[in-house]
Parts: structure tokens; sequence; C-alpha cells
């Protein structure tokens, strides 16, 4: 990224703002919703995805021991002899984040290989084209459903292994694990899970020796610190109504930067 311009600078920053309210007001999608972005700005997933991945780390873990505090302080003592505290429940739901977990991991690990191994532009190809699927879910408000142990199943293995590969599985696994999760427990125990998935993927990275870009979080963190502080008052609107229209416009443009992105890795590599 040091060879980067002023102007490319600019937009990255701006990007990762956008990317850390996406996180936080809808609790996926920071990678998803920002990698299409970026890699019309420089493009080579692996420059971006460490970044992302911090960014992640730092946010969610921030995220779900501010909101397991908010719950313990808003404990009550019951009076009478028999007074007791109520337990606060977690936030998180960790009894089936373990479920999950467990049909999702060799597919995950699989999937970073797959990262490490592949070249930039098919990697940019497959991210691509994943978005652009995940797009018009969201523009005919026809996200992806599962209704039965075997597709829950592999919308998990698939999740984790696109996971694996480019840190945007997001929409597969929610597709399973909303279902499952109370709405007010959702964002937290997604939050845990992206934790987990992304802790292996740095552990690859650093294996692999891979740039951490760790100079270019002294001022892309602020960034996504900037999004997503608006990215938490605006999942506290986001829990009192549903926005299809929102969607819909985010998937069109998802869309548009898509085959834009295809056509300038296609073309360029002609």
């Amino acid at each position: 990224m040091f060879d980067l311009s002023m102007v490319q600078y600019t937009l990255i920053g701006l990007i990762f703002i956008w990317s850390g309210f996406v996180r936080s007001g809808l609790g996926f999608g920071g990678a998803v919703l920002s990698l299409p972005f970026l890699l019309l700005v420089h493009n080579d997933p692996l420059v971006y995805l460490p970044l992302i991945s911090v960014h992640l780390l730092v946010f969610s873990s921030l995220t779900i021991w501010l909101n397991n505090r908010k719950r313990a302080s808003g404990t009550t003592l019951t009076s009478g002899p028999a007074a007791t505290v109520e337990t606060p429940v977690s936030s998180v739901d960790w009894p089936y984040l373990w479920r999950i977990l467990a049909i999702m991991i060799v597919p995950k690990l699989i999937g970073v290989f797959g990262l490490i191994t592949l070249p930039a532009n098919v990697m940019s190809v497959i991210i691509f084209g994943i978005v652009s699927v995940y797009s018009l879910s969201y523009i005919l408000n026809r996200p992806f459903r599962s209704n039965s142990k075997v597709v829950d199943t592999l919308f998990l293995m698939l999740g984790g292994y696109i996971s694996g590969t480019s840190l945007i599985g997001a929409p597969l696994i929610i597709a399973v694990v909303a279902q499952h999760v109370a709405r007010e427990r959702l964002r937290d125990t997604l939050f845990a899970l992206w934790f987990i998935l992304v802790t292996i993927k740095m552990a690859a990275f650093v294996w692999a020796g891979v740039d951490l870009q760790l100079i270019h979080h002294l001022w892309l963190l602020p960034c996504a610190a900037i999004g997503h502080v608006i990215g938490l008052r605006f999942h506290e609107r986001m829990l009192q109504a549903e926005t299809p229209v929102f969607f819909r416009v985010l998937g069109l443009v998802l869309l548009v930067i898509s085959f834009i992105g295809l056509g300038q890795v296609l073309l360029g590599s002609a």
C-alpha cells in the first residue's frame, strides 16, 4: 500500500468508515460490502483482508464486552428472605455457536489454504461473483433461506469455506443462524463467530508470512471507529423496524460495482 496515491488513500479511508458502519449496524457485511469497493481502488485482496480482519477482532470483541457489561449492570436483587440476584443472559448464544463451529471448521481451513495459494485475479473473480449473487438476493428481497438440517449443514459448510477464502461467507451463514438465534442476540452471536473464524485466518496469515499492513492500522482503525459509532446508533433503529428498501438499494449498488470489478479483472487479464 505504500505505492498508492493520496486519492487512493482517501478512498480507502472512506471505504473503511463505511465498513465499520455496516459491521456494527448489521452485525455482518464489513467485508462483503466493502471489498468490492476496495478492489476497485487496488486489486489485491491480500492487502485488505488482514486490515479487515484486525478491525473485526477489535470492534466485535469491544461490542460484545460492552453489551454484556450493560446487561450485567441491569441485574436486579429481589426483596425478601429468598432474595437472589438475577443472572444476566449473555448477549451471545454460546451453545448454538459451538454447534455450528463444529460443522464449519474443516471447510474454513480448506478455504484459508485456497486464499493463500490462489492468484489475486482468481480470488477477485470469485469475490465479485459471490457478491453479485448476494446483491441479487437483496434486490429481489429474497435472502437465502434454509428449511432442513441438510440444507443448514450445506449452507454452513459452504459459508465456512467462502469465509476462509475471502471473509464474505456471512449471508449463507446468517441464512441459518438467523432462524435459530433470538433477534436481540443475533448480532453479538455473529460477532463472536466472526471473531473465532477471523482468529483462524489471522493465524494462517502469520504462518504464511502475509504482510499484515500493521503501519496502516494507525490511520485506518480510527476510520473504522467512526463508522462503528455511527453504525451502533443505526443498529438500535434496525431493531425497531425492517428496512427492505435499504437492502434493495445496497444490492443494486453492489451489483453495479461487481460488474465493473469483474470487467476490470477480465480485461486486465486478457
